[in-house]
């Protein structure tokens, strides 16, 4: 799918030449082990380094610099995988050979080296005003988790089931991390990235793959790095522990936090996949079916999971008088895919749901880079018909043996103040 070179130790670059797209496509991603200092400083390096650099120190220029670039988007965003904090530069800009000007791509190249290489710095570090602002809007991105209940509840969930773990640690620090960051650590934590990280450089695009290849290797001189060691981390978390927290607000929050040993890159991995498709992963899924439509117990209710961490989690939004009865119907459907009670028609709709998801993701550029991104580390070149294939072999047995794998570690409850009883009680 990419053609792949290493440009310098740690630092590959990956070219896909298609027509499929008229633009061309840049994504480079630094990654290093993810720790919650480092998620702080990344995070408002990220947006530090999106306003501005060295060549257009204010913002307003420089958005007008990338609309003379045909509309060229650039931005710098921060994110994490398993145990990797990223931050990426993507950049979309239209192909050259569809303008009178073919020097535009080589001008994106000069201004992504710039972005890269040349941050606007003064006198040697980031701009004090320009860190601060940052903060402020790194702060501001925490704390609006604490408004949407939903996301607060994962939050806590996943506190309890892995705290001081990657699973728990957002990619944005904590608010007392952020408040430490100051210019001169900042400026450190840039030259860290740039010289320490491991680095992937895509280009996806009707382009010249060598001259591309040529004018990269020239603009983005990188230094060979060393692999940087990861911190060891207990499996085990808690063992069916409750938790109820109550806060101004009517409609509960019930999570429930499940581990499996099967991970992202397992053998087992696909049948994880189909088999979280049946729990909850859609709508004609069990937990849908059952919680929401037969009992009417939640105004949403699913699944998801989380390959790299070995959970999956079952989320709902309840009237909390229906706190027990809800618990008790989800566990009632992990208990009918251990008896094997699962329907032909769940079974095929979940493979076709996930071809359909995979194929839709690969009909834009930012998908197909993404995509391979997560794939690559399977260890085998990623195609659509093998993923379809895996799925395809997939059976009701394959899914009994899933389900008696999950384990219910946690059960999170977050409801109003008043006339909430312990389900747990």
């Amino acid at each position: 799918m990419f053609s792949t070179i290493e440009i310098a130790k740690g630092v590959s670059l990956h070219i896909r030449q298609s027509s499929q797209f008229k633009t061309v496509n840049f994504s480079i991603k630094w990654r290093k082990p993810l720790t919650v200092k480092d998620a702080a400083e990344r995070s408002v390096l990220s947006n530090v380094m999106h306003h501005s650099n060295g060549k257009f120190k204010k913002a307003a220029e420089y958005r007008s610099h990338l609309d003379d670039l045909y509309g060229t988007v650039m931005y710098f965003d921060a994110s994490k995988r398993g145990q990797d904090h990223t931050v990426v530069l993507n950049v979309e800009t239209v192909n050259d050979q569809y303008l009178a000007n073919n020097k535009v791509l080589d001008d994106v190249i000069d201004l992504i080296q710039t972005a890269i290489f040349n941050p606007n710095f003064e006198n040697d570090q980031f701009v004090p005003s320009i860190v601060e602002r940052e903060k402020e809007m790194i702060i501001q991105r925490i704390q609006s988790v604490f408004d949407d209940k939903t996301r607060y509840a994962h939050q806590r969930l996943t506190q309890i089931m892995r705290p001081n773990q990657p699973a728990s640690i957002s990619a944005n620090g904590t608010i007392e991390e952020v408040k430490k960051v100051t210019p001169e650590s900042l400026t450190k934590a840039y030259h860290s990235m740039i010289n320490e990280d491991k680095i992937d450089i895509y280009v996806l695009g009707d382009v010249d793959v060598e001259a591309i290849q040529e004018k990269l290797v020239n603009a983005l001189q990188f230094k060979d790095r060393e692999p940087i060691p990861y911190p060891e981390y207990p499996e085990e978390g808690p063992e069916k522990e409750y938790t109820n927290e109550k806060q101004e607000m009517n409609q509960g929050k019930l999570h429930m936090g499940y581990s499996t040993p099967i991970k992202f890159g397992d053998e087992d991995y696909p049948k994880m996949q189909i088999f979280n498709g049946v729990f909850g992963g859609y709508a004609h899924s069990k937990i849908f079916m059952n919680v929401r439509e037969r009992e009417s117990l939640a105004y949403y209710a699913s699944s998801s999971y989380s390959s790299h961490y070995g959970l999956v989690y079952v989320v709902s939004g309840i009237e909390p008088s229906n706190e027990k009865k809800a618990i008790d119907v989800i566990k009632e459907q992990l208990d009918a895919m251990k008896n094997g009670e699962i329907t032909d028609l769940e079974l095929n709709q979940t493979k076709a749901m996930m071809t359909n998801q995979l194929k839709e993701a690969l009909d834009s550029a930012r998908g197909q880079i993404d995509i391979y991104d997560q794939y690559k580390d399977y260890g085998e070149e990623f195609s659509v018909d093998t993923w379809k294939e895996r799925w395809a072999k997939v059976t009701k047995e394959d899914l009994q043996q899933m389900a008696e794998k999950l384990k219910l570690e946690a059960i999170y409850f977050l409801s109003g103040k008043e006339g909430t009883q312990d389900a747990n009680n």
